[in-house]
């Protein structure tokens, strides 16, 4: 186990532990954290995770864990971790069951107050529009085949082609909402027939659906460019791959047990079960997280498309300006082809970001046009009884951490604790009393979720912010949530 006594502090946010810790570390493994931070990080497993991660054949620069440190599968939660491309390794844990789990932000150009009196009305409403929880089907009735391999090819794109959403909504989400690598080939059946009445679902677990006030702006310059001021209705979304995603995991992990022997990868935990990149079972790896990925990034397409409708419907008459607007959406558990400068050299690696989110500064090329002076829009969700943030990315983050910023607030309670504490009931009428609206199937799932499960997210977003990996932009409080 990891102790605070094999720690090096670099500065009050960052701390190291040396790759002489252990003689088969091949890089230094660090942790984004404050003191308090990390006392959190080291009451689990998450410590000794991220220093296994540095195992990694190919592994490059430091192995980085963000401030929402927690155990998770093989890769602690929070943690990025870069391989060389293509000859280093690329591994399931490394990404995580649920493949590009992330966020969609939507923007409306009413203010909250004027809608806040049919907010009850509207998070109903959005329920029974949106499908929620483990077995819930879609507004897609079960896709063919044929529109599956459309699906896990063009992500976003193809729900846009089928009338949810336009073509301006793709260009403000990460990699334009679908990535290339994608191999349709590559899906088992049984994650196809898993998915095929799953797009336009929330799901369950921590994924959301959210009603948010704009109650403050850090920097309204940057705030302008991402078209949110004070006072402002947004939206959150918050899902991801569902169920074939996965079984797209499930079935990878069990390739990769066979291939660490094949191709004699030695590791300290087989839950970091891996193969080269540029091997077949990596290749099929790579093609199949990215045709779930992309099959994440329709889910949500169709999802935002169905939020709008709802919104129409219970807002005639009563809000005049009822457009939504894509701000951006984010991935926070995949594995991507990217450049980044390590050891001064441009060189191009495989980063694993699992519960990690990309955080690219002002410049890249793969910014939208609106976006590129300023840098990438941050989606980070707190709690539902909190509030969430919109940050940016920055320059120090491309040095520093391959682009990268954390994703959330982090628990602290495992999902069993957190029921052991929390009644979904009495936590419900909680919120109630502070004028948070709650729509939810499952009372347990939603004590599993309960504010107190989690850091404070006010703390994460300011170790991040004066780490350098992002600025704040804007802050939301919740006015109404749904769960699965």
């Amino acid at each position: 186990m990891v102790a605070k006594k094999d720690m090096r502090r670099i500065s009050p946010w960052l701390w190291e532990i040396p790759k002489g810790f252990r003689p088969d570390m091949r890089v230094d493994a660090r942790v984004y954290v404050d003191e308090e931070l990390l006392d959190d990080a080291l009451n689990d497993k998450s410590m000794e995770q991220l220093v296994n991660t540095t195992t990694l054949p190919g592994v490059v620069g430091c192995a980085l864990a963000m401030p929402d440190i927690h155990e998770g599968y093989g890769f602690p939660i929070g943690g990025v971790v870069a391989t060389r491309y293509p000859d280093g390794v690329i591994s399931p844990g490394g990404v995580g069951y649920d493949i590009n789990c992330g966020v969609r932000l939507l923007a409306s150009e009413a203010y909250a107050d004027e809608v806040a009196p049919h907010k009850n009305d509207l998070i109903t409403a959005i329920y029974h529009t949106v499908p929620s929880g483990v077995g819930s089907k879609g507004a897609i009735n079960s896709a063919s085949n044929q529109q599956m391999d459309q699906v896990l090819a063009k992500g976003a794109a193809w729900a846009v082609s089928q009338g949810y959403g336009s073509r301006e909504d793709l260009e403000r989400l990460e990699s334009q909402g679908c990535i290339p690598q994608a191999d349709p080939n590559a899906v088992s059946k049984r994650a196809r027939e898993r998915g095929k009445d799953q797009l336009g679902t929330l799901g369950s677990g921590n994924h959301f659906l959210e009603i948010d006030r704009v109650t403050e702006i850090f920097d309204r310059e940057v705030a302008e460019a991402f078209g949110l001021f004070e006072g402002q209705l947004v939206f959150q979304i918050h899902s991801g791959s569902r169920g074939l995603g996965h079984q797209v995991c499930d079935d990878y992990i069990r390739v990769m047990r066979d291939a660490v022997p094949k191709y004699k990868i030695e590791l300290p935990d087989r839950q970091l079960g891996c193969a080269p990149i540029d091997s077949p079972e990596g290749r099929d790896y790579l093609g199949g997280m990215a045709a779930a990925a992309n099959f994440a990034f329709a889910n949500r397409q169709i999802m935002a498309f169905l939020t709008q409708e709802a919104f129409n419907q219970v807002l005639a008459g009563h809000v005049k300006r009822r457009d939504l607007h894509t701000v951006y959406d984010v991935a926070h558990n995949i594995a991507k082809i990217e450049e980044h400068v390590v050891g001064g050299k441009q060189i191009k690696l495989c980063v694993h970001r699992k519960g990690a989110t990309r955080a690219f500064g002002p410049g890249h090329r793969e910014l939208p046009e609106a976006y590129r002076q300023v840098g990438q829009p941050v989606l980070v969700p707190g709690d539902m009884g909190t509030a969430s943030y919109v940050l940016v990315g920055t320059a120090q983050a491309m040095q520093d951490s391959f682009g990268s910023s954390c994703h959330g607030a982090g628990r602290v309670l495992s999902r069993k604790a957190a029921k052991e504490r929390v009644r979904g009931e009495a936590l419900k009428q909680q919120l109630a009393e502070r004028g948070i609206t709650v729509r939810s199937g499952n009372m347990a799932g939603l004590a599993e979720e309960a504010p107190e499960a989690y850091k404070s997210i006010d703390h994460v977003i300011d170790t991040i912010e004066h780490a350098g990996l992002a600025r704040k932009v804007a802050r939301f409080e919740p006015l109404a949530v749904m769960k699965g």
